[in-house]
């Protein structure tokens, strides 16, 4: 029998939000990030979960680095208990680097990021933990980081996380830049890792600042998934574009399917893929399905 996994991909403009539930119902997520829309009105993902897919508690969460668009939507961790049982995030980074990187008006933001910091102390052990691919359905899930370059740049310690599923791997790096990006293609393996990748998020919203032409020397995707917002600027849209191979996705709305390079929450609204794979006759079948 196939199993599935599901990938949500938030619209939340200018921010980061994903979600992936895995073959046996483990819930994770990369980033929480929000959206508002105007009115007052705000879009939290985290609700979202609570009160449609009925999800109490994130078994998983990955936050790429601690920029204010990246975890906007903490105050709901809190407010509803979801907080996860594991959470992966750069360690090592001071209180004053962090308050530093982001602005003054994100000050409660961070103030509940270095709470939920604080709480994770101590590492969980192997068996019991969601990352493990015998605990989660055989999704495989990798976090690098470096520590090398980018010191005054908090984009650069962002984690890009590999993950693997029958034959597709996802690439989701947060913020990272150029220097960073060549400090991890130092290390073998993580040049092992990110081999045949076939979907990749684009780093830093899809600006110039997050493209690194030489990661494509080992993979090109399928596709290139941007999460940005209407106002997003230096959009390396048309270089992701070019680097991509081209991938089936269909519409909600008209139930068609189209060959595309590259997607926008900007224009194409949340992402959502899944992808099957049966291990009897190591076929895996891959949707990507948007508004």
């Amino acid at each position: 029998m196939a199993k599935k996994l599901e990938i949500i991909i938030w619209d939340v403009q200018h921010g980061n939000a994903i979600y992936m539930k895995t073959p046996n119902g483990i819930h994770i997520c990369f980033d929480i990030g929000s959206g508002s829309y105007g009115q007052g009105e705000t879009f939290s993902p985290l609700k979202y979960l609570k009160n449609r897919w009925k999800v109490d508690k994130l078994d998983y969460l990955v936050i790429s680095h601690p920029h204010a668009d990246h975890i906007s939507d903490i105050q709901t961790l809190f407010n509803e208990d979801m907080k996860p049982r594991v959470l992966a995030r750069p360690k090592d980074l001071s209180e004053e680097f962090i308050r530093e990187s982001n602005q003054n008006k994100f000050t409660e933001i961070i103030d509940l990021y270095l709470k939920l910091d604080e709480n994770y102390s101590s590492d969980v052990p192997w068996e019991n933990n969601p990352r493990n691919p015998t605990k989660n359905g055989g999704v495989y899930i990798k976090n690098f980081s470096q520590r090398k370059a980018g010191m005054d740049n908090i984009n650069n310690y962002s984690f890009v996380s590999v993950i693997s599923f029958g034959n597709q791997k996802i690439i989701i790096p947060g913020d990272i830049e150029t220097v960073g990006w060549n400090a991890l293609l130092e290390k073998e393996k993580f040049l092992k890792a990110i081999k045949n990748t076939t979907i990749l998020i684009a780093s830093h919203h899809g600006r110039e600042s997050g493209f690194s032409k030489n990661i494509f020397e080992y993979f090109r995707p399928d596709i290139t998934i941007i999460s940005d917002g209407k106002y997003n600027d230096t959009s390396a849209t048309e270089r992701y574009n070019y680097y991509s191979n081209g991938a089936k996705v269909k519409s909600r709305s008209t139930g068609k399917e189209k060959i595309r390079y590259v997607l926008t929450t900007r224009n194409d609204s949340v992402i959502y893929i899944a992808i099957e794979y049966d291990s009897y006759y190591q076929s895996t079948n891959r949707t990507i399905t948007i508004k």
